[in-house]
């Protein structure tokens, strides 16, 4: 079994290592060792969207995960994700307010977030980064926090960046969504058929 070594790498290289192993193979398995909750947590959740089978166990404060790549998964969840169709809306939301003005600026974000609750189409992911993703962890306005639950719970992607969480010390707060990686935001935003930022 090949190991792929992420020790010590930050955000999105432990993905970016799991890409090309995987991408390297028909099929086998693979284990990945990283020393961090949010590398863990992308590169499971990466390999899992890539079809593969995942199982992670913690070893002396490191985390390796094992991935069973079989026949054709790649190619599979490409298939699923084109025969699913529709028009793929992402909103990218990278401040904790709309504009200029501060003050006005959080009355506006409330509002536009509660509105997507109504649109058509609805969205398919939100994706937060720097000051937003304040907005989705706890003490965050309540109202937007409740939007943001609502919309997860209609099938929106809430995606936060990781990067920002840790930097605001906010990775253990977060109540909506995921804390992903660059790599996850990257894919989203170049393979979005329309992309809004607010």
């Amino acid at each position: 079994m090949r190991e792929v070594n992420c020790r010590g790498l930050s955000c999105p290289i432990p993905v970016l290592k799991t890409k090309e192993a995987l991408e390297s193979m028909d099929s086998g398995e693979i284990v990945v060792i990283v020393d961090n909750k949010a590398s863990k947590e992308n590169v499971k959740r990466f390999a899992q969207k890539m079809g593969c089978q995942v199982k992670v166990e913690e070893k002396e404060g490191e985390f390796h995960i094992y991935i069973l790549k079989g026949e054709g998964s790649k190619e599979k969840k490409e298939r699923e994700v084109k025969e699913e169709g529709g028009k793929e809306i992402t909103i990218l939301i990278a401040s904790s307010y709309v504009g200029e003005d501060k003050e006005l600026g959080k009355i506006l974000i409330k509002g536009f977030i509660k509105t997507f609750l109504n649109a058509q189409p609805i969205p398919k992911r939100i994706i937060l980064i720097n000051t937003a993703v304040k907005l989705a962890c706890r003490g965050a306005d309540p109202e937007i926090l409740e939007a943001l639950k609502e919309l997860s719970n209609k099938g929106v992607e809430i995606i936060c960046c990781g990067t920002c969480l840790d930097y605001f010390k906010l990775l253990e707060d977060l109540e909506v969504g995921v804390a992903s990686n660059a790599y996850d935001v990257v894919q989203a935003l170049v393979n979005s058929d329309s992309v809004i930022r607010l």
